[in-house]
C-alpha cells in the first residue's frame, strides 16, 4: 500500500536526518539535544511511526524499516503532519497545476 511505501521511504530519511543531525553537531551548528523534524504528508505513515501496536499491519514489513518508529520514541525525531497542497517537494515530484507551482515556488523563495 502507498502508507507501506511512504512509512518505508519515512525510516531511509530518518536515518538521513539522524547522521546529518550528528553531522551538525560535531559542527557546532545544531544543539545535540534538539530532535529533528521531518514533515511528511501521509498520515498513515506517521501512525505506523508513532503506534508500535500495529503490528498486524506491519509484521510483513522488514525490521529494518522501524528505525523510524525506534527514533520517534527516543524523541530524536518529531514527525509533523503536511498536506499535499503545502509539501514543498511536491513540486519537484509530481504533477500539479501552474498557480500550485507559483505558490509552492514562492514559498521557496524563488
Amino acid at each position: 500500500s502507498s502508507t507501506e511505501a511512504e512509512y518505508m521511504a519515512l525510516s531511509e530519511a530518518t536515518q538521513e536526518a539522524v547522521w546529518l543531525k550528528v553531522f551538525l553537531c560535531e559542527l557546532g551548528e545544531m544543539a545535540s539535544d534538539e530532535a529533528v523534524k521531518i514533515y511528511e504528508d501521509n498520515q498513515g505513515s506517521i501512525a505506523l511511526a508513532k503506534n508500535p501496536q500495529f503490528h498486524k499491519r506491519t509484521k510483513h514489513i522488514d525490521i529494518r524499516y522501524h528505525f523510524v518508529r525506534e527514533k520517534v520514541e527516543d524523541g530524536q525525531v518529531v514527525l509533523q503532519y503536511v498536506s499535499t497542497t503545502d509539501m514543498l517537494a511536491d513540486m519537484m515530484t509530481k504533477a500539479i497545476t501552474a498557480v500550485q507551482f507559483s505558490v509552492l515556488r514562492s514559498k521557496l523563495g524563488i
